[in-house]
């Protein structure tokens, strides 16, 4: 029962961050040129338009279930069509920077009004704000990892010649079977932990 609580708490807020994770890239993505998104319908907030089986709900299931220090996962990706862009190369760079930018705003925006709210937010609001924080420190950095199909890889391919860049983008069909790679090799615990670690205690929630 108090598994199923700590859940269904998590669960909303993880949600919440993943969705403004992939609008993010939407919106980035139509004010250069490419309104892909905007024509399938993704750039809303609403949680039925975005939800991965896999990403949003069995991963992050599996994690609470292993009683993991971190909740992650994805949703489904919001559609971008390079070739729609007005500087292709460029311009995927900053649509890949805007999601991971958008979680560590609102990781930022959270701790601001967890400071300012000292004394005034109740344990329990103050427990789901910094949960918040942490899901989309998570998240942020995570994505920053230079490895199809996480969105540092669009930034590492943005800065790299086109012939390398190629290469890079031809590991993305392995997708899936490389997060999960990673996972097994301790990634979230050896880099990207330690790195939200360090952000909370900068923002003044560790």
């Amino acid at each position: 029962m108090e598994f199923l609580i700590h859940f269904l708490v998590l669960l909303p807020l993880f949600m919440a961050a993943v969705i403004i994770h992939e609008v993010s890239h939407g919106w980035v993505a139509l004010s250069l040129g490419d309104p892909t998104a905007r024509l399938s319908g993704r750039l809303t907030l609403n949680p039925l338009k975005h939800i991965d089986p896999v990403g949003t709900v069995f991963l992050p299931l599996f994690l609470l279930l292993l009683n993991a220090p971190f909740v992650f996962g994805w949703a489904k990706p919001v559609p971008v069509n390079a070739l729609l862009l007005r500087h292709p190369k460029r311009d995927m760079l900053w649509v890949g920077l805007s999601g991971p930018a958008a979680n560590f705003l609102l990781a930022a925006f959270t701790a601001a009004l967890l400071r300012l709210g000292a004394g005034f937010i109740p344990p329990l609001g103050a427990g789901l704000g910094k949960a918040l924080v942490l899901i989309n420190l998570v998240l942020g950095t995570f994505n920053l990892l230079p490895i199809p199909p996480l969105d540092g890889s669009r930034v590492l391919t943005g800065l790299l010649p086109v012939s390398l860049a190629k290469g890079v983008l031809a590991l993305e069909r392995w997708g899936i079977a490389l997060v999960f790679l990673l996972l097994y090799f301790g990634v979230m615990q050896r880099i990207v932990w330690p790195v939200v670690l360090s952000l909370a205690r900068w923002l003044g929630v560790g």
